[in-house]
């Protein structure tokens, strides 16, 4: 999902001493073992075979389960009601997809990128060293890089592929070498500028026992509008259709003709609910999204769409260029869900047999038996994360809702926009008036139950960073009110027309959202107040943003227009500080009202 990215995280940590991301580049990881052919009766092996795809996307180094709402999916009872079922964390994935390869001997894991970055302190301290450790340990066979793979640009990204200690923070247990992922990360559409070849592996093939699928993988083209332009320096990035049909040609000329797309780019469904019949006739039922476009683009050579990124559960199909439909899947995120898909290869044809595809998705229950290496493993890296991620930052009443609040204006957003303008309205401190925030960067809810021994109420150290994993410095800048009024706009208008970016605000900032209008008319200007003052097109005003706003992310081109700017403490900082000083164990924060956008449906 698109978020805050960050640039240099190592060096601004000094004092958690926390770190990012890692890179990609390894070898495919060993095959299942075992083999039995659908069919096959006195040792000769039928002319079909079920290969299980299994597959999952945007984990974001969520090791332990997700807190709050960011840890339920949505199901569909037999009644028509919805219920919210807890679910999540790499000890219960780790199960389920052991569970599943029971009985499966052609069986290959693949995912669909944002494995890393945004992620909790757990694995975001390490520069998500321990993610790659668990993801080998599920036995992953190959993943897309998604946007997040490049928050600390390609030189991590390889070390997150290829092992070696952190150039800055070194190895994180003594005597230990970061290995680096025994799976390989593929990245089809991303180019070095200079060289024009691609910074990783643009396909895979998975074998077993004569059987063959070819696995490409790919990353939205619009990566640099949502990553911070050092974490994509020196790499382009390509049409996602145009790549994946380049390279099933080749394979196709290389005798793959059973071939899988790892996409990350993604879409919604009609519903919520993770096991919803997307492919219900009824009006309005289905899929919409840019992966439709790009699913109705890409060569019928490719077999199924594994895709990522809008962090929603769908299988769906969607009719390939010939009119045949194929099979395009999304397991939710944070590990919540899994795709168990069965694709029937065919031995003399080499290609799998569209008609019998099979899919659907599996909530990751947390009422089954955790795995015990999975547990030991996050016990481990607790144990060095502890003394930083305990330390109590704060106390709120109750749940303050961020990731997991579907409004436009979120509790959560708002307490983050209140903390980034306190911290930048002295004088010496940028003199700000206003603050947005990314609605993509808030990464989790915080959560009024204890996370561990902290007590109720109390937010640690570990807890907020969870919230704003990225540690983006702030910025503070002019702008003319004709620019605030334009960046506002851009929210519904050009790239966020189809899907709305709503910037969090701070205290102050009101306006009216009209949802029953399109495109930039939806903002209605003439209701837009700062303090209860109309916007002077005219007047420079100074607003605090974090650098991947400042430098025009998310579709904000008007907010990277901003001048005399001044670089101030990270958004992490402000909003420690913002906890320690609004709140007290007999005084706890409350969620603030969210009154300040004013919605028209």
């Amino acid at each position: 999902m698109s978020a805050t990215p960050q640039k240099n995280r190592a060096t601004r940590r000094v004092l958690a001493a926390v770190a990012g991301l890692t890179t990609a580049g390894a070898l495919v990881a060993a095959m299942p073992a075992g083999a039995q052919d659908r069919g096959s009766g006195h040792g000769h092996p039928s002319r079909t075979v079920d290969v299980q795809l299994l597959s999952f996307n945007d984990l974001h180094g969520n090791l332990e389960p997700p807190a709050g709402s960011a840890g339920t999916v949505s199901e569909t009872q037999a009644d028509g009601t919805v219920k919210s079922v807890p679910a999540g964390g790499v000890e219960y994935l780790a199960t389920s997809l052991r569970t599943a390869r029971k009985g499966n001997p052609y069986s290959v894991t693949a995912a669909g990128g944002d494995m890393v970055g945004a992620s909790p302190l757990l694995s975001g301290l390490f520069h998500d060293e321990p993610t790659i450790e668990a993801l080998n340990g599920l036995d992953l066979d190959v993943t897309a890089v998604g946007n997040h793979e490049f928050d600390e640009g390609a030189t991590e990204l390889a070390r997150l592929q290829n092992g070696g200690c952190h150039p800055v923070e070194g190895c994180y247990e003594k005597g230990k070498k970061f290995k680096g992922a025994d799976f390989p990360y593929l990245a089809a559409n991303v180019t070095e500028e200079k060289t024009g070849k691609p910074v990783l592996k643009p396909y895979t093939v998975w074998k077993k026992n004569g059987v063959k699928i070819g696995f490409i993988g790919v990353t939205l083209e619009g990566t640099p509008n949502i990553v911070t332009a050092n974490g994509v320096k020196g790499l382009k990035f390509h049409d996602e259709i145009e790549t994946v049909n380049k390279y099933a040609k080749e394979l196709d000329r290389k005798g793959v003709k059973s071939i899988v797309a790892l996409i990350h780019e993604g879409g919604a469904a009609a519903s919520t609910s993770y096991n919803y019949d997307c492919d219900s006739p009824g009006a309005g039922d289905g899929i919409s999204g840019p992966i439709v476009d790009i699913a109705k683009g890409i060569t019928p050579k490719v077999d199924a769409l594994v895709t990522g990124h809008t962090h929603q559960a769908y299988v769906c199909t969607v009719p390939d260029p010939s009119g045949k439909p194929r099979m395009v899947t999304s397991a939710s995120s944070f590990g919540k869900v899994y795709t168990d898909t069965t694709l029937t290869y065919d031995r003399r044809t080499k290609d799998i047999v569209r008609t019998s595809v099979k899919s659907a998705n599996h909530v990751v229950s947390r009422d089954q038996a955790r795995a015990a290496d999975m547990t030991a493993l996050i016990a481990r890296w607790n144990t060095l994360a502890a003394p930083i991620a305990g330390r109590p930052q704060g106390f709120i009443s109750a749940d303050i809702n961020g990731r997991g609040s579907t409004a436009p204006e979120k509790p959560l957003g708002n307490l983050i926009a209140d903390a980034q303008l306190e911290g930048l309205a002295p004088a010496d401190k940028g003199g700000a008036v206003v603050a947005f925030m990314n609605p993509g960067g808030i990464r989790s809810d915080l959560v009024y139950a204890a996370s561990g021994g902290e007590g109720d109420g109390v937010v640690t150290y570990g807890e907020a960073f969870t919230v704003q994993p990225f540690t983006n410095m702030m910025n503070v800048v002019d702008l003319t009110g004709a620019q605030l009024v334009t960046a506002l706009q851009q929210q519904v208008s050009g790239s966020n027309a189809a899907s709305p970016k709503i910037l969090q605000v701070s205290k102050g900032l009101t306006y009216t959202l009209d949802l029953t209008k399109s495109g930039a008319e939806r903002v209605v200007a003439d209701t837009i107040r700062l303090n209860g003052e109309a916007i002077d097109p005219a007047k420079t005003y100074r607003v605090a943003m974090n650098e991947f706003l400042a430098g025009g992310g998310d579709g904000f081109a008007a907010l990277g227009q901003g001048t005399n700017k001044l670089v101030g403490a990270s958004d992490l900082d402000l909003f420690n500080a913002y906890l320690a000083a609004h709140s007290t164990a007999d005084a706890p924060l409350a969620p603030p009202a969210t009154d300040r956008i004013t919605i028209v449906q």
